[in-house]
């Protein structure tokens, strides 16, 4: 038994939150861990952290990483950091030691720009949408298995992005993945304010009309309420882009779908690399483009992500028409 479907038998579905289209299980871990380690976001508003270009020139798929803290720092994987030459967001979740510098692997959302709008990075407060997430998982993990390397494949990343954009009719003249949230920010802070975390929650596994897109779990509660809400615009985005005139999921089978994707999460085969920062890098290969991975530092799964791959989009004329019908009312 892999050590993912070992940790697996400790988490289990709490009772779903629906927000339109979109439904969150919450998940609970029988054995939690204090953080000893703080998120991004907490390290950037101490000042003791600080995210830069590696160098004048820059280089896209890296970024350089200062971290000041007297605690080490947890990075999300999908984590989007908005300023300096271009947008990124991480491609591996991290844990940087205190007091170090290291480079991090990062995929680049904003195809149109290489200047400087800042020195430094700032935390956009979101992770990248799960569908983009997702394709970013598969790429990484197939980098790191052929090359040793953890970057994505970009021009796939500009690709994908570029299309969602044209879908939902938003515009950006840096081709930014940023324009999206942004003008549909009103509808997504709806999505937010309904999922919120529960008492003892760890994680969360998503729904989008029905279908089991993804997940995240962490090792303790309090780390995962500060990165909800970054979790909740990823798949708010997703949510919105595939948007629907479909009655309500069944909940027995949404309740199905939610546990098959645990399930296949922990036949999922696991390959191991030396992690960017501490610890183990856990790349998770399954069937049916399902992806994943997971940081473990000290025997202890600190983060476990996974995705079944399925593109939830109908791409019908008919369902076009739907989607992009309840998109602009959504903007109303």
């Amino acid at each position: 038994m892999s050590i993912i479907a070992e940790y697996l038998q400790q988490v289990s579905l709490m009772s779903p939150v629906r927000h339109k289209n979109l439904t969150m299980f919450p998940l609970h871990v029988a054995t939690k861990f204090d953080a000893d380690y703080i998120t991004l976001d907490d390290a950037l508003k101490r000042g003791c952290a600080k995210v830069a270009e590696v160098s004048e020139s820059g280089s896209v798929p890296e970024l350089k990483f200062v971290n000041e803290c007297e605690n080490r720092i947890l990075l999300l994987d999908g984590e989007e950091l908005v300023g300096a030459k271009q947008n990124r967001v991480l491609n591996l979740s991290i844990l940087v030691p205190a007091r170090s510098t290291i480079v991090i692997p990062v995929s680049c959302v904003e195809a149109g720009r290489w200047h400087h709008e800042s020195r430094e990075f700032r935390s956009s407060g979101r992770a990248h949408y799960a569908s983009g997430r997702s394709l970013k998982s598969r790429s990484v993990t197939s980098s790191l298995s052929s090359m040793g390397s953890s970057r994505s494949d970009q021009q796939e990343v500009w690709r994908d992005i570029d299309q969602k954009s044209a879908r939902m009719s938003s515009f950006s003249g840096t081709h930014a993945s940023s324009a999206m949230y942004e003008d549909y920010q009103e509808h997504i802070n709806g999505f937010v304010a309904a999922l919120q975390a529960v008492p003892e929650q760890c994680g969360a596994l998503f729904l989008i009309n029905g279908v089991a897109i993804g997940f995240d779990v962490f090792e303790n509660n309090a780390i995962f309420n500060k990165l909800l809400p970054k979790l909740v615009h990823s798949y708010a985005l997703d949510a919105i882009d595939q948007a629907t005139s479909q009655e309500t999921p069944n909940a027995d089978a949404e309740q199905n779908a939610a546990q098959q994707l645990l399930d296949q999460t922990k036949t999922a085969k696991v390959e191991t690399f030396k992690a960017v920062g501490e610890g183990q890098d856990l790349r998770l290969v399954g069937e049916k483009q399902f992806s994943g991975g997971a940081l473990e530092v000290d025997n202890r799964i600190l983060h476990l992500f996974g995705f079944n791959g399925i593109d939830a989009n109908d791409e019908s004329p008919q369902s076009r028409i739907l989607r992009s019908s309840m998109r602009r009312n959504s903007r109303r």
